[in-house]
């Protein structure tokens, strides 16, 4: 299957720029994933589209201020996005190897670091061995080396907590789609966020507000809690033209015991699992087996949905509109039909429906 199979004409204008005022207020395509048959409603009609004994799996993870910016120890402003973090085993004093938790390795004299796998720019000035500066001396970092895809490995050296740091110093990392600032940081986490370790937004929950959430419990839903830290491969373009060559990217996840039960309860006793965003999709088919159970679990996926796949875990999806020729559509369209997708891509524009993380949703059923 060729990358080009899912390409689509999308008018600037239609890329959303600022969520709207009230989450709920987005609008929601409705596609019956077996006919291709579409209604237009909106996202507070959701607990009318649901039934009892439904499961609803939501993403919990919050996005980090992963954008920093700071100055090179040799003259010059730098802005740098962190995309993941790296696990590293190293020495101690002793000689023995050990395994620091999140990547911290707490020295001896009270300064720590962590490893992540950063954006840079301007990339020329920061070249292995480049050291930087963020706030007042706070935060402090040295690239390490440079990826064969332009990424940098980068250590930052501090004291303290560095999630704490980052809260203070850090910017929220948006898009590139989107160009307009953004007033309330709050607006690019979704209400239920807890875990901390995103650089992106899981953008299906955005639409959720509390009493939303409440109406649906109210009508004998089980809402569930999966985490998926997304990483900015999430928007990295499929470069290969036979996207089977596609190298996905990985992300870390985590599956409690008790979501695995109450999944695993729902379909028992005949009721829909539905997923909130490809996040938590992917963690779902990525914990079930052959038979349909899932498992408790934590760890990386890389997994690449795409037409073909035969789902294992969910029967419904809520999702936001996606990049053309991006693996999200590819997972879209592996749950949908790539027509009845792209067909449905067209009837969204047609009806000036709003794109990508800030825009209007879609239900798959």
């Amino acid at each position: 299957m060729q990358k080009s199979d899912f390409n689509f004409s999308l008018p600037a204008e239609l890329i959303a720029q600022k969520p709207l005022k009230s989450r709920e207020q987005s609008r929601l395509l409705c596609m019956d994933r077996y006919s291709g048959a579409i209604n237009h409603r909106h996202f507070y009609d959701l607990p009318d589209l649901l039934n009892e004994g439904d499961c609803l799996v939501l993403n919990d993870s919050r996005v980090l201020p992963a954008r920093l910016y700071g100055r090179l120890e040799t003259g010059g402003v730098v802005e740098i996005v962190l995309l993941s973090e790296v696990f590293e085993i190293v020495h101690n004093t002793y000689g023995i190897r050990q395994t620091y938790q999140r990547g911290l390795n707490p020295g001896f004299d009270g300064v720590s670091y962590v490893l992540w796998e950063c954006l840079t720019k301007p990339g020329k000035k920061t070249k292995p061995g480049a050291k930087m500066i963020f706030g007042n001396g706070e935060l402090t970092a040295k690239v390490r080396e440079t990826s064969s895809n332009g990424t940098r490995l980068i250590e930052f050296n501090f004291r303290g907590d560095f999630l704490v740091i980052l809260e203070k110093l850090g910017k929220m990392p948006l898009p590139p789609y989107i160009h307009e600032e953004l007033e309330d940081a709050e607006r690019y986490q979704t209400v239920y966020s807890k875990q901390l370790g995103s650089v992106a937004a899981p953008t299906a929950g955005l639409h959720f507000t509390k009493e939303l959430l409440e109406q649906i419990k109210s009508k004998g839903i089980d809402i569930q809690y999966i985490t998926l830290h997304v990483g900015l491969g999430t928007f990295r373009p499929v470069k290969t033209e036979n996207i089977e060559d596609h190298d996905m990217h990985t992300e870390e996840f985590i599956i409690s015991k008790e979501t695995a039960a109450a999944v695993n309860r729902t379909k028992e006793n005949g009721g829909r699992v539905i997923a909130v965003g490809t996040t938590s999709c992917r963690v779902l088919e990525s914990c079930t087996d052959k038979s349909g159970t899932l498992h408790e679990k934590w760890g990386f996926t890389d997994i690449f949905i795409y037409p073909g796949y035969k789902f294992k875990c969910i029967d419904g999806l809520i999702t936001n509109f996606h990049l053309p020729e991006s693996t999200l559509i590819m997972l879209v369209s592996a749950l949908a039909g790539r027509e009845s997708t792209l067909n449905a891509y067209k009837e969204a524009i047609r009806e000036r429906y709003r794109f990508y993380s800030f825009g209007d949703a879609m239900f798959i059923l």
